[in-house]
């Protein structure tokens, strides 16, 4: 989704782990700038303003302005970052620029909303199978998220990817009947574990009777 942002970078010539530690002593950080035209470029960015945008609504899948020092002023995504472990800081993103007139693959998140009446009426449990669809559109098209009302879903029922409404250039990749999310049994996942305890509950048995067995032998033996 397309974004009023612009973010500021500066071009850096030199590289390393000394130069990252100068820079986030600025309160900077290092970036990469990659995609046509144009070769890939180390640049300097804000990463609270990359934070900012990463914790949004439409997170990586945001398309914001990147206006470089000298002029340059380009449409980009973020398509990778580092977070430090530890302080959980930005440490590094990589840059892509977009062209808004090309289609694009991005991945969208699913959200479900409502009580389901399997697991309200029927005491069965709603599993979110899948958390992203991946599907190809116009930059400007990228929707936020996917949303699906699941309170008429019943023990056995899904919803599945063939049943994501497209709309404009939107075009779903990946396999279409995929499930997305699904109302099932606890009783019937009740029932293998049961199944599975049996043979053990067994074992004492045989293990018994083999010893009554070898101690006949023994005795017709004497």
């Amino acid at each position: 989704m397309r974004k009023d942002i612009t973010i500021a970078a500066e071009a850096r010539d030199s590289r390393g782990k000394n130069e990252a530690r100068r820079l986030r002593a600025k309160g900077s950080m290092p970036a990469i700038l990659y995609g046509e035209p144009g070769t890939p470029e180390a640049v300097a960015v804000n990463p609270k303003e990359l934070s900012k945008i990463l914790n949004s609504k439409t997170g990586h899948n945001t398309i914001f302005n990147l206006e470089l020092a000298g002029g340059e002023k380009t449409p980009v995504m973020i398509v990778d970052w580092q977070h430090d472990p530890i302080k959980d800081n930005l440490l590094h993103v990589d840059l892509k620029r977009i062209d808004l007139t090309k289609r694009i693959h991005v991945m969208i998140p699913v959200v479900t909303h409502g009580d389901p009446k399997g697991v309200k009426l029927q005491g069965g449990l709603l599993e979110l199978v899948t958390r992203e669809v991946e599907i190809e559109c116009l930059p400007d098209e990228i929707p936020e998220q996917f949303d699906f009302d699941v309170s008429e879903l019943q023990i056995g029922q899904s919803i599945r990817v063939s049943d994501i409404p497209m709309s404009g250039t939107m075009k779903l990749l990946g396999t279409a009947d995929t499930v997305v999310a699904h109302v099932v049994s606890l009783k019937a996942e009740a029932e293998p574990a049961a199944a599975e305890a049996a043979p053990a509950a067994a074992e004492p048995e045989v293990v018994k009777k083999g010893k009554k067995e070898e101690a006949a032998e023994e005795s017709k033996k004497k």
